[in-house]
């Protein structure tokens, strides 16, 4: 049996935290005045808006404490480190959303019963700043919301965020110039359902990681039919692929050598470079065998086996 193990631990790019500390300043300053807006105007849609704003506040507060965390290095206690971590603070960020955009919606079928009366001129002029802190905030996470979860997270509610501005804008400008106070309450439900299907999207893609499922980018057909391939694999088996966090992808595998196969360190090391170079993975272990273990008759054999080719164990690292 041969073990080979490679593994990297760089952090991501996207993890950029100057991005997210301007972000997270302009944020929390155009909350405080939105809120106050919002209840100085009367206007739900406002309100409504300042809590997307305050949920843009948390998801980029918690994001850089992610990013902090994550940064830690691994220790006895977590071998893999704190990444999962950005992971727990994306899924997090989804929940709050999630039930932010449940009251607005519930608020604003009350307040459709009995429209207060609302300010449209204040209304307007919040709306308008808060769009131009979100087109800003937008614009300073776009470059790490594809290489990391969180701060795809984060980038998702101030998106969101900028259409409950543009919302909020055009709710004031009808109820300016109509007088049809019920708009405002409508344009906060809007806001809500075109939140609510997104926030679902992260969540679902954050348990996907805490499950440990296949990262989207891998096909782990693929990758068995690569192995296969390769001169000297007679079979393989217990064969897993799953993401510590976003970007960071792992393997394990058993490969059956097949009679042909004696210079097994070279096998090792293809079936390494292969799957760095084909598939990006850098933290695989690969675990050689004459003959096929126990786990080759059952993918998930987590109790005690008998090792019968314990005799024949080779390691390398």
């Amino acid at each position: 049996m041969g073990a080979g193990h490679s593994h990297s631990h760089g952090v991501s790019a996207g993890q950029n935290e100057r991005p997210l500390w301007i972000a997270l300043f302009m944020t929390t300053a155009f909350l405080i005045a939105e809120l106050v807006g919002g209840i100085l105007t009367n206007s739900l849609a406002l309100i409504s808006d300042a809590a997307h704003m305050f949920t843009d506040t948390a998801a980029l507060a918690i994001s850089l404490t992610a990013i902090r965390i994550g940064r830690r290095d691994a220790d006895s206690q977590r071998t893999f480190g704190y990444y999962r971590f950005e992971i727990l603070a994306a899924a997090f960020n989804a929940v709050l959303l999630f039930l932010v955009a449940l009251y607005i919606l519930f608020e604003a079928y009350q307040r459709l019963k009995n429209p207060p009366e609302i300010q449209s001129g204040v209304m307007l002029i919040i709306a308008a700043l808060g769009l131009v802190i979100n087109l800003i905030s937008m614009r300073l996470l776009s470059a790490g919301k594809d290489s990391s979860l969180n701060v795809k997270g984060a980038y998702l509610e101030v998106w969101s965020d900028m259409l409950g501005s543009v919302g909020v804008i055009l709710g004031a400008l009808i109820i300016r110039y109509t007088g049809w106070a019920w708009v405002d309450s409508a344009v906060a439900v809007g806001i809500g359902l075109w939140v609510l299907p997104r926030t679902w999207t992260l969540l679902k893609a954050s348990m996907h990681v805490l499950l440990e499922g296949v990262p989207e980018d891998v096909d782990v057909a693929e990758v068995r039919a690569a192995i296969l391939t390769l001169p000297g694999v007679a079979s393989i088996h217990d064969l897993h692929v799953w993401s510590i966090t976003s970007g960071k992808s792992s393997l394990t595998v058993h490969v059956v050598l097949s009679d042909a196969a004696h210079d097994w360190p070279t096998l090792l090391a293809s079936i390494r470079k292969m799957l760095a170079d084909e598939f990006k993975m850098h933290h695989t272990t690969v675990q050689l065998e004459e003959t096929p273990c126990e786990q080759d008759s059952n993918t998930h054999a987590f109790g005690p086996t008998s090792d019968t080719h314990g005799e024949h164990s080779h390691h390398s690292h």
